[in-house]
């Protein structure tokens, strides 16, 4: 049955890295599927019981996987926040992005949007098949053109990338200005009082230092706005704002983006929720994040929408090891499960998440993938859902992934991958099970526990893993200058092989150049902003 629907629905693709031809087949306009993509913040490998996790429970997510598939070599598009967000709905590598100069970190206040409209995205490939479309939850892309105007329509944005209804967290719930945003407005936007960036600065929700850092407000003005807001209430309001409109849309095909808060610093999960884990706030804060699964899938089961529902539920990156990462690591959980490294940082632990797809009738309940696939690859693999032709500078470097959620094929469908680190200087390379880091270290956070931007060695070794260049939280001297891993045999990178297959590292180094120096179509990087 499943190979039969298979055939209906799937384009025929072919799997070399940036040139994609895909052939269509007619696909019923009917039977169209709807797509619910669920996008946590900072949810780490090891943070769902379906994954492992023992200290923190999420049995929405886990009834999501045994029903569906579960997949174990998934990676997201950066192992930061923007430009893992940038890679997932424009299907490019975020450092190609920017007339090639690049998205490395999360952006900033006042930063443009970051994505050119003209550009293919996921919003934009679903409304040209005639899909309802909306955007409910964390943004961090960008608004307008030069210095973002607050109090101006935040356009460009959301509603120009193809999203017909946009709610949520404009930048960060870390991060200033601390408002909602619906559609191209702050709710709750008072003209007689604009929002500025002076002295005194808007009175909004503090939590006490176990919650995680949050930046004091750099906000003033916009009193009713900054009202409005509240951390603890954020989480079930992006949650009713996408079942109101899941119900508003429910008589033709929808795509939903759904990119939570949770579970990004500050921990601040409802009240009901608080000291459900055994992981503190972190936990507890990912348990909030379990229901609002939960929610959206009642919300489809109730409307009868269910059997013709794709639901996926990834993360923007690893786990980070913060103050909240750090207290559950106390507690004995392991944000990131065996894997090394943390956010930010190009080492498994800061790129390899969690993904998990149910579709009733197409994807084998119970079912768990080994296949290498990526955050970028939501795009050609959405093209081929829909039935729909894309051209290959428009499809960038996004594989059609489809045979690997409905089918079990013989061959890799994805041969090689680049992993985006926060620092251009790691961008690294994968090829089957090899994996090639072209400097020493992870090129993310190396702040020492205690700290809020812990990482690198010093963390490897707190938290009790090996890696053979790392001894007392230190790069040992006469470390190898590059890294080279056989991921099949150690996924937890204890072993650094770059010695041992001078052939392998010869081969991934002259890949991984190839592949930075060549835009994703092939042609010198364009769109500079």
């Amino acid at each position: 049955m499943i190979r039969k629907w298979i055939r209906r629905w799937c384009f025929i693709p072919a799997f070399a890295v940036g040139s994609i031809g895909l052939l269509a087949t007619p696909v019923d306009a009917e039977t169209l599927p709807n797509v619910v993509l669920i996008f946590a913040d900072d949810l780490g490998y090891g943070d769902l019981s379906c994954y492992g996790a023992t200290k923190i429970q999420t049995p929405n997510i886990d009834t999501l996987a045994a029903e569906g598939r579960r997949f174990t070599d998934a990676h997201s598009a950066s192992a930061v926040c923007t430009p893992s967000r940038y890679g997932l709905l424009t299907g490019e590598y975020p450092f190609r992005a920017n007339g090639g100069e690049g998205i490395w970190g999360p952006c900033g206040h006042f930063q443009s949007l970051l994505i050119p409209t003209e550009k293919l995205t996921l919003g934009q490939l679903f409304k040209n098949k005639g899909y309802a479309t909306a955007a409910i939850g964390k943004w961090h892309l960008g608004f307008g053109t030069g210095k973002t105007d607050w109090n101006k329509p935040l356009r460009p944005g959301p509603l120009e990338l193809g999203f017909d209804y946009y709610f949520g967290v404009p930048k960060v719930n870390s991060g200033y200005p601390y408002v909602y945003v619906e559609n191209d407005s702050i709710v709750g936007y008072d003209p007689s009082d604009p929002i500025t960036f002076e002295k005194p600065f808007s009175e909004t929700t503090t939590y006490p230092e176990a919650a995680g850092k949050k930046t004091a407000n750099g906000a003033g003005g916009a009193k009713k706005a900054h009202a409005i807001y509240d951390d603890e209430k954020t989480g079930m309001l992006l949650t009713e704002k996408a079942v109101e409109w899941i119900e508003e849309n429910k008589e033709k095909p929808f795509f939903l983006y759904f990119p939570t808060t949770n579970i990004h610093h500050p921990f601040t999960p409802a009240p009901q929720f608080k000291a459900s884990s055994q992981a503190g706030l972190y936990g507890d804060f990912i348990h909030e994040f379990d229901w609002m699964v939960g929610e959206l899938v009642k919300c489809l089961e109730k409307n009868g929408l269910a059997e013709n529902s794709l639901i996926i539920v990834t993360s923007d990156n690893g786990g980070m090891f913060n103050r909240g990462g750090q207290d559950a690591f106390k507690a004995g959980h392991r944000i990131n499960g065996d894997l090394l490294g943390f956010k930010f940082g190009v080492w498994e632990g800061g790129q390899r998440v969690p993904f998990v797809a149910k579709w009733p009738g197409m994807i084998e309940p119970g079912s768990v993938s080994d296949q290498l696939i990526s955050g970028i690859d939501m795009l050609a693999t959405f093209a081929a859902v829909t039935g729909q032709e894309i051209e290959k500078d428009q499809l960038a470097d996004s594989i059609n992934v489809l045979p690997a959620l409905t089918g079990d094929p013989e061959g890799a469908v994805r041969e090689s991958l680049v992993l985006v680190p926060r620092q251009a200087s790691h961008v690294s390379i994968r090829k089957g099970k090899w994996m090639y880091i072209p400097k020493q270290g992870a090129g993310g956070f190396n702040g020492k526990p205690g700290s809020h931007g812990a990482g690198g060695p010093a963390c490897v070794s707190h938290v009790g893993s090996e890696n053979s260049d790392i001894e007392n939280g230190k790069i040992k001297k006469g470390a190898p200058p590059a890294q080279l891993y056989d991921l099949e045999a150690d996924v937890s990178q204890t072993k650094n092989l770059y010695h041992q297959y001078p052939e392998v590292v010869k081969e991934m180094k002259a890949l991984l150049a190839e592949s930075r120096s060549s835009s994703s179509s092939g042609k010198k990087a364009k769109n500079k902003q």
